[in-house]
């Protein structure tokens, strides 16, 4: 673990939390780090049935890359393991629920997708906004399998957000509560997973994931060249620099 992220039990259920609430719990290497470690830990917990994924603070889930190290480092294509990908970089057979406490951005809206279940608060948005940054987004290959193609289309091509309560009527969302009640409802939640039994609730999971198509081999090579292009340096740059991007297209 990191001083990035914390790891905590309560009653059966793991809170993984990430801790950097400053820069709006943005992916840089401790936060990777420690979610990696975070996530092995609960692998290899006997005591914990359901890993519980949120943010500190009010404002932020995680608000994706930290933009300003990709910048410094010129980071082209991430490599494999640059985040945990649950199920395809790193497996997780127990359940795993988001509890998203504010803006889940790119690489923040990767995480929620990786989870099994989504419990939102009301004041929570959810946006792949790679396109405003010149970034790419292959792990987003599956999402029109989470819900209708023409709402992911509408998300990877605007990079706009969109609320907690859109993510509940296209089915991103399992819940939708208030900020104050997030955790309790979360634990909640969570609590009544652990109860049951726990071989069918791993034989359940496993079921539910049998539908999903592995594309992604196919969106890397898709995404590469925006990986590689002069664009992809210009956005973090352009925001580390705090103005707007210039794009060339290149």
């Amino acid at each position: 673990m990191t001083d990035a992220v914390s790891y905590r039990v309560v009653n059966s259920v793991a809170w993984l939390t990430i801790e950097r609430p400053e820069a709006r719990n943005a992916l840089n290497a401790a936060v990777r780090t420690g979610l990696y470690a975070g996530v092995r830990r609960f692998n290899n917990d006997d005591t914990a049935k359901v890993l519980v994924l949120t943010g500190a603070g009010e404002k932020a889930f995680c608000a994706g890359g930290d933009l300003k190290e990709m910048a410094e480092a010129a980071l082209t294509v991430p490599p494999p393991d640059f985040v945990p990908q649950f199920g395809r970089n790193i497996e997780v057979a127990k359940p795993t629920i988001a509890a998203v406490n504010g803006v889940a951005w790119a690489g923040g809206f990767l995480l929620v997708q990786c989870c099994d279940l989504c419990i939102a608060a009301d004041t929570a948005t959810f946006a792949i906004s790679e396109v405003k940054v010149g970034r790419g987004a292959p792990w987003a290959a599956p999402l029109s399998w989470l819900i209708p193609p023409r709402i992911a289309l509408q998300i990877l091509l605007t990079g706009d957000p969109i609320t907690a309560q859109r993510g509940y009527q296209i089915g991103l969302v399992n819940e939708v509560v208030p900020l104050a009640d997030l955790r309790s409802r979360a634990q909640e939640r969570a609590e009544r997973i652990a109860a049951n039994a726990p071989l069918s609730v791993l034989a359940a999971k496993r079921t539910a994931y049998l539908s999903r198509p592995d594309v992604f081999d196919e969106a890397e090579r898709i995404w590469a060249p925006v990986y590689h292009s002069a664009d992809a340096q210009e956005g973090p740059a352009a925001f580390r620099d705090k103005r707007p991007p210039v794009w060339t297209g290149r």
